[in-house]
Order: C-alpha cells, then structure tokens, then sequence
C-alpha cells in the first residue's frame, strides 16, 4: 500500500495535486447543493471543503497551488466580463440610471463599513503597515464574504500577494467566517424593508401590471392594417416611416389580389393591406396614421407562396451589423419581423446590432428565405464550440493591461490592476466592442458558464486549502467572532439605508427592489428567493439591470482597498 501512502502524502506529485483537487472540489460541490430552510451555498462550499483538507494537512506545494488559483481566477473573472459585457453599456439606458445609482450607493456603503468598522474594531493608532495593514486586507476578505461576492474576494487575494509577497494574509477565513451569514443577511434586509415600509406585496403585483398596460415594453406586435389616409397615397414605405417618425417592418403587402414581399421603395396605394411589425408601444400611432384596422384579413389563407422561418446567425462577419445595413428586404426580397436573443424577444429595429447567436424571423420566397438562411450561416453545429482562439486573445490582452503600473496622486508605489481586474475590463470591453474589431468571443450560456464554474472552484479550493492550516486559529483562538457580526453589520446596514431611499424617494416597486439587491451583492440565493415572492418577472429585471456595474465595481473597490490603503 505505499503507492497509495504516497499518492497522499507526496505533494510534488502531480497525481497527489489532481487527486486532492478533485476530492476537495467534488465533495463541495455535493454538499453545496444541500439545502438549509430553501437556501444552498451552491460551488461557494468547495472554499469550505478545501479548508477542511487543508486543516488535516491534504496541501500542496505554494508554487502550484498558487498557479492553479491565479489560472482559476483568470478564467473565472474573464467569462463573467463576456457575460456582462453586452449589457453593462445598455444597463445605464431609460430607466436603470436610477437602479444602478442605488447599486453603487450600497456598494460605497459596503466599502465605508467595512473601513469603518476596521477603524473602531482593530485600529490602534499609527501607519497602516506591518500587521495593522494585514488586519485591514483581512476585513476586505470579510467585506467579500458578507456580500457573498466570491471574484472580490479573488482581486483582494491577488492584490494581497502584490503589496505583502509571500507573507500575505490569508484574507479567505474572514470570507468564510462571513459568509454564510452574509447570504441570510441579504435575505432578510429584504424582509425587514417589506416590514419597515408596510409593503403590500398585493398592491406591488397591482402597480406593476398597471405600469405594463400604461407603458408596454417594446416587444413585437404584429398587426394588419387598410391603407385609408389619402395623404399617403403614391408614397413609398420609407417615406411613410419617415413621415411617421416610427419604425416598423412591413413584412407582406396585399394589393389588386395579390400579395408580395415589399421593399422599401414599395408605393402604398388605397386600399392596401399591410402586416405590420413594430414595437407594441408604436401600434396606435401607426394604426391612426395609415388607415384602419383589420383583424379579419387571413393572410395565412392568402400568403401560401412566402414562408417564416427561424434563422441562427452564425456568420462572423455580420456579427456587430445592424439591421438596416443588411438591406434584406431592398436585397434579398424578405422582412426581418423579430429578434430572439437569449430570452429576450426583441422587434427588429433598424438600428438594432446583430449579434452572433441570435435568431432572426425572417419572412419572405422560400427560396429568398433561404438564401438569407446561407447568408447568415444558420449553423448551429458552430456554436456548439467556444471560440477558444478569442478568449485566450482576451486573457493575453487582460494580463498586459493588469500588469500596467499606475500612479496616483498620495500613492508611494504604483497600482496595478493585476489578474483579477485587468482581464475583467478587457472582456467586458470585447463583450460590449469586440465586434467593431471583428472579434468573435459568442459562447453558448453553457459553455461560459461551464468555463465560469470550472475556474471558480479551481480557484476556491486553492484558496481554502492554503487557508486550511490557520482557520481554526483564525475562529476559535482569533477574531472569527468578531468578523462574524462585522460582516453583518456590512451585510445589512447599507441594503437597508438604500433600501428606504429607494422606496421613499425613488418610489422604487417592492418586487424590482429585491432583484436590484440581490444584484447589486450579486447573490443568486437572494434573486431565487425574489422571484419565489414575487412570482413575476420584476426581480429579474431589477437584478440583470445593476448585475454589470455592481460586479465590476465589487471586483475593482475590493482590490483598491488593499492597493491603496495597505500601502500608506
């Protein structure tokens, strides 16, 4: 039995470092979907099921497990910055600029606590060196752990290794000790703000269907229309749309018995019947500046020569066009009517950018369908791999830029952003931009959440098994205790200061507001528990709307703590 004794024991083999991992991160992963009054830890308890090995002396060497966490880091940072980086421009549009000024006020709030409480916990007077500045670093660890926000934790941890070396603290047992209390905290910040404004939850259900049938959201809306309005008449369809001042598609049009596919050049005439697509927000204008409705008109009785077909943008060279630049119907003789991106189910606006991955409702000739079919690819076999060549361009250009040294202004060494947050802000830039450089970085939701997951438990059982070694210490002989009601008081006390501000002032709907804080502490637990309360759509739109910035910014704020503060 000694090939086994040392396939335990011998921690500069590489059998011994895939064995260890592969038992700490598989029996994380089993216990963190265990579930305590509705709520799981989820991969967040592979960072526990390292310390356990790591307290019993299951390690490896510093080199390697500092590799494995600094690669898992990168990975994991890197795919959240694509996921985020198609919407972190939109989130600041009509709308979320209030949602995400409330995020940012609990992410500043979050960062006074925690120094705030550094100050009159632990502080005794002087510069912030030596193990007063460790004992800084480790309440950012608290600080990450109380908002359950894990890539925080990753940047403090590089940026721990950057300003203390080899002597860094290990900042993981504050994240472990705040943590779960954190992810309770949450969830009852929101309770206590239901409670505290006498909140309806019958009342919220009501104003939100009166918001929708007062001000519907842009979705497709298809409708058929008699031309009636003699002012028109002789017109072409784009002088009708510019006339208007809305836009719409206007996928078949009757006339004289016969039906074709119009461009837009198309001449409308009396007594036209036109299938329009446009925003549902635009249909009466639209209704009441042509003509007349007509909801009896069967054009599936009348139309059997064109087809609607689904087609699955795969092209490179398309991705970052817009709709209008293609000229399908002026080219190609078809209309493109609707847009389904992910879950969204968006109108085809002529300014709207195409993105690879979504798929387009095309109408028109089979035979012209089909040629826009070929033209945009329409092969899913080619998502089915990620665009390896993109991502691992991305890293490159990520570390560079992490790598930069940047001088402040009060800072006796240059920042860097290091491999947390230079890789961060490179993706969310390909995310947002990439197509203006031709740059193809589409994955599938699986596959970047696959690559995600793969580098978030690399990276928590490096980080636990280092950590292992001193966690009893830290809790039981140190100041766990302490960092337990610290990190509570940084949990709540900022959701429920923007909680009421929220409400009071920027009379925020009760089931949003749960998503925007279950977003702005990025905690998937506290957004599931949103939407089992609220039963409707609310709390996702609240939580996808502040998740960009909110992560950015808890990623970036964690790291400067340490860059700016540990270094005084």
């Amino acid at each position: 039995m000694e090939w086994l004794s040392n396939l335990i024991t011998a921690t500069d083999s590489v059998g011994h470092i895939i064995l260890l991992y592969a038992l700490v991160i598989s029996v994380g992963l089993y216990l963190g979907r265990l579930k305590v009054a509705g709520i799981s830890l989820g991969v967040t308890f592979v960072l526990f099921a390292g310390i356990l090995a790591g307290h019993f002396g299951l390690t490896g060497t510093t080199s390697t497990l500092t590799f494995i966490q600094d690669f898992g880091l990168i990975l994991f940072v890197y795919c959240i910055g694509l996921q985020v980086g198609p919407g972190f421009v939109e989130s600041f549009k009509k709308g979320g600029i209030a949602m995400n000024l409330i995020a940012v006020g609990i992410v500043l709030l979050n960062v006074i606590c925690c120094i705030g409480l550094f100050f009159l916990v632990f502080y005794r007077g002087g510069a912030i060196t030596g193990e007063t500045a460790k004992q800084l670093a480790m309440m950012v660890g608290v600080l990450c752990g109380a908002i359950t926000n894990t890539p925080g934790l990753g940047a403090a941890t590089e940026a721990c290794g950057q300003v203390f070396g080899s002597d860094a603290p290990a900042i993981a047992n504050g994240y472990a000790c705040a943590y779960p209390l954190g992810v309770v905290g949450i969830i009852l910040s929101t309770i206590v703000l239901r409670y505290i404004c006498r909140i309806s939850l019958q009342k919220e259900q009501k104003q939100i269907e009166n918001e929708r049938s007062a001000n519907p959201h842009a979705i497709p809306h298809k409708t058929t229309i008699t031309a009636t309005n003699a002012a028109l008449m002789g017109k072409s369809i784009l002088q009708i749309r510019e006339f208007l001042g809305r836009n719409f598609v206007v996928s078949r049009i009757w006339h004289d018995g016969e039906i074709s596919i119009p461009r837009k050049d198309t001449i409308v005439h009396q007594g036209d019947k036109l299938y329009m697509n446009s925003a549902q927000d635009d249909v009466e204008a639209i209704i009441a500046f042509i003509g007349v409705e007509d909801k009896n008109f069967m054009w599936e009785e009348q139309s059997v020569n064109f087809v609607s077909k689904h087609i699955l943008l795969t092209q490179p060279n398309i991705n970052g066009k817009t709709v209008g630049e293609m000229h399908f119907s002026s080219i190609y003789g078809v209309n493109v009517t609707r847009i389904r991106r992910g879950d969204l189910n968006l109108f085809a606006d002529l300014n709207l950018r195409l993105q690879i991955g979504d798929r387009l409702v095309v109408v028109g000739p089979e035979d012209a369908v089909d040629r826009v079919a070929n033209k945009l690819g329409n092969t899913a076999k080619k998502l089915d791999h990620p665009n390896l060549t993109a991502i691992f361009i991305g890293i490159l250009v990520g570390i560079i830029f992490g790598s930069i040294p940047l001088a402040l202004p009060g800072v006796p060494t240059p920042v860097k952003l290091g491999l947390a947050g230079g890789p961060l802000i490179i993706a969310i830039l390909i995310g947002a931009y990439g197509y203006r450089l031709k740059l193809v970085a589409y994955t599938t939701t699986s596959a970047n959440l696959m690559l995600r997951e793969m580098g978030l438990a690399l990276f928590l059982a490096s980080v636990g098994i280092k950590a292992g070694a001193s966690f009893v210490d830290t809790v039981v002989e140190g100041d766990g205790l302490t960092y337990v009601w610290c990190g509570f008081i940084i949990t709540t006390l900022p959701i429920l200061i923007m909680g009421l501000i929220a409400r009071l002032k920027f009379k925020l709907n009760y089931f949003t507001l749960m998503g925007l804080i279950a977003g702005s502490n990025t905690d998937p637990p506290a957004l599931a528990f949103a939407n089992q309360t609220a039963g409707n759509d609310a709390p996702a739109v609240g939580y996808s709307t502040v998740y960009p910035l909110a992560m950015f910014l808890r990623i970036l704020t964690a790291q400067l703590i340490i860059l700016l503060l540990c270094t005084l």
